[in-house]
């Protein structure tokens, strides 16, 4: 099948896009086997995914370095209280939210492999400087600065893997790609443990130890400096800008990638760097209701994640271990929380119910809420651990999955990008909600704060049960008129 000469499929017949899908099936020859498919791939999944998923987990890092660094005194230095950290990390995920969909719209103008490796690097170079913080106000504006640096990520990423893959091959790759945030997640807190031992080392406390080598020091710089070198483009255009590639696509390998997209999403063509996103498409998006139960879902249960990321280490230190220990130990939760993701994307693949499967990981998630409010207060400190390990296990086993059910009704690629934007912006704004969920008069095991967080996880599944209704009618109308079934339940 030929290309133009920018490497994008040319205009059928002088036409726009066809919307037929029977176009696809009859018109696009096989040229390639199965063998040479999974060949190629192999190579983006050794290329681009493992180098976003790097991204994701030197941002989800820094989240949890600020409960590593509470427990090292930093709020006594820098002479805040736990509302005032609760204000900062407001206004982390209040920049997050401000900047979101306009970095998306960049990234489509620009392509990943400038715009994601330059956020990287800013975010890198501003979290740097939080060693040097000693005051309320420097506290609250860095974070600030550091939320404004990281909008879009996510979403980029997630559109970006859209572009390289088939809709059954997505769920479990943006599942991997959220791994870089979960086992960030995991892994922070034994960084944090390893970290605080060097307290007094070179004139720096445990907590600047903890900012500076991380992933705010050398460590993010260097993951900017690889995406600039080595990120492939998109699979029409899929040479790094900056060097030839540590994995090379040949000619074969671009053509099989952009043709087995057109075969599974016609509007699959031109890679990450696509259409320009005209006002038009942003506000028909935002204001398309009856994607909204999606959500209003996503925010109510991700809320309940945000105090887990910054006060379980604090938690355990309440139950009599040390600070070390107790970051050592707010790890095995982090940890758990990968096989379960894992898991569910499986199921979500493998039996193509999105919405069940989303439903079933948000009601595996309450029970162990109700469970956890019922007995914490009749067991012993190894029981509340094991506790307060589960509900960090299961709290995002649905997350993933969820953002791929939005995508898969999504029919246009541009409206793909601004939806992602707009489910990951319900996200940072539960997160955003969700600081405040755990206050200091209801510490240290916050009981009310339980209580708040089963009653927005119902919530969130009520929501989901909605939109899985509203997907089932959509294609009964459809069938009623004889059309064809558009949406993913």
């Amino acid at each position: 099948m030929s290309t133009t000469s920018e490497g994008q499929y040319p205009s059928r017949n002088g036409e726009g896009p066809e919307k037929d899908a029977s176009y696809i099936e009859n018109n696009i020859s096989s040229s390639y086997d199965s063998k040479t498919e999974k060949l190629a791939r192999t190579k983006v999944d050794l290329s681009v995914l493992p180098l976003l998923f790097l991204g994701m987990t030197v941002f989800q890092l820094d989240r949890m370095n600020l409960a590593s660094a509470l427990t090292g005194g930093f709020m006594d230095v820098i002479h805040v209280n736990q509302n005032t950290i609760n204000l900062g990390n407001q206004l982390m995920f209040l920049g997050i939210v401000v900047l979101e969909i306009p970095s998306n719209m960049l990234l489509q103008q620009i392509g990943p492999r400038k715009w994601i490796a330059a956020q990287v690097f800013v975010f890198g170079v501003i979290a740097t400087f939080q060693i040097f913080l000693k005051t309320r106000a420097g506290f609250l504006v860095t974070r600030s600065l550091l939320g404004l640096a990281e909008a879009g990520y996510i979403p980029g990423s997630i559109y970006t893997l859209s572009t390289w893959y088939t809709r059954r091959e997505l769920a479990k790759r943006v599942a991997f790609l959220f791994f870089g945030m979960f086992g960030g997640n995991a892994i922070s807190p034994l960084l944090g443990a390893g970290l605080l031992r060097l307290d007094g080392r070179g004139g720096l406390s445990g907590w600047q130890w903890i900012f500076l080598k991380a992933v705010e020091g050398v460590w993010t710089i260097a993951v900017s400096l690889l995406l600039l070198f080595v990120l492939p483009g998109s699979p029409d255009s899929p040479k790094p800008l900056l060097s030839k590639g540590l994995i090379r696509f040949s000619k074969e390998d671009q053509l099989v990638l952009c043709e087995r997209l057109e075969r599974d999403d016609q509007e699959k063509k031109g890679g990450a760097r696509g259409s320009p996103i005209p006002l038009k498409i942003v506000l028909k998006t935002l204001l398309n209701y009856r994607r909204w139960p999606h959500y209003f879902a996503t925010a109510s249960v991700f809320a309940t994640w945000s105090p887990l990321t910054t006060y379980t280490p604090t938690i355990i230190m309440a139950l009599g271990f040390q600070r070390v220990q107790a970051n050592a130990l707010a790890a095995i939760g982090g940890f758990i929380t990968l096989p379960v993701v894992f898991f569910f994307a499986w199921v979500s693949d493998r039996t193509n119910k999105r919405g069940l499967t989303v439903m079933a990981a948000i009601t595996s998630y309450l029970i162990v809420l109700i469970v956890a409010r019922i007995v914490h207060p009749h067991v012993g400190r190894w029981s509340r651990f094991g506790l307060w390990t589960a509900i960090n296990g299961m709290a995002v086993g649905y997350h993933p999955i969820h953002n791929t059910w939005v995508q898969l009704n999504c029919k246009d690629t541009r409206e793909r990008s601004i939806a992602i934007a707009m489910w990951v912006m319900s996200a940072i704004l539960g997160l955003m909600a969700g600081t405040q969920i755990f206050r200091k008069d209801d510490g240290p095991f916050y009981p009310t704060g339980l209580i708040i967080m089963i009653a927005l996880v119902a919530f969130g599944l009520l929501m989901a049960a909605v939109q899985e209704v509203i997907y089932l009618a959509l294609n009964r109308q459809a069938r009623i008129k004889g059309g064809r079934v558009l949406y993913v339940p």
